[in-house]
């Protein structure tokens, strides 16, 4: 996936002009890393994390399930391609509750699958995602875009805010 593509997943996830503070769990190389950072307002912080070490302004590697993160006081999550590695979603989301300022709000980009593979062991398909965060008591939830995944089906991109 080139960056046009991501953010062309992830543009109308940003409303505000203020400044912004978010993590991108799971980063990788950086596809949804820099698409964010083009989306972000002036003077916004953004936070990559992975634990694989990335060539990424403000990297901090850890992984995201079982590490404390340097997190605090965040307006938003980005998991893009991340969330399918982790088998207790809920746990995770509870985790990760107490790094906002305020109400959580997440954006999800995954494949809307249902079927596991060694490179998505634990699929969130959209439908999945909504049962997953209404069972959390978060009453927001917006599709954002589709588009082709080159392997297959579509990938998503959802807004989640509590």
């Amino acid at each position: 996936m080139d960056q046009t593509q991501a953010v062309s997943l992830i543009q109308n996830a940003i409303t505000s002009d203020q400044p912004q503070q978010w993590a991108d769990l799971g980063c990788g190389a950086g596809t949804f890393t820099l698409a964010l950072n083009s989306i972000l307002p002036a003077c916004s912080q953004l936070t990559p994390i992975d634990k694989q070490t990335q060539n990424l302004p403000n990297f901090f590697k850890a992984n995201f399930e079982k590490d404390d993160l340097p997190l605090s006081g965040l307006d938003g999550i980005l998991m893009a391609n991340s969330i399918h590695f982790i088998r207790d979603k809920t746990k995770l989301i509870k985790k990760l509750e107490s790094y906002f300022s305020a109400k959580p709000t997440f954006l999800i980009v995954e494949y809307d699958i249902t079927r596991f593979s060694p490179w998505v062991p634990y699929p969130l398909n959209y439908q999945k995602l909504q049962k997953l965060f209404t069972e959390l008591g978060y009453s927001s939830l917006t599709k954002l875009a589709e588009l082709p995944s080159r392997f297959g089906g579509l990938m998503y991109s959802a807004l989640i805010r509590l």
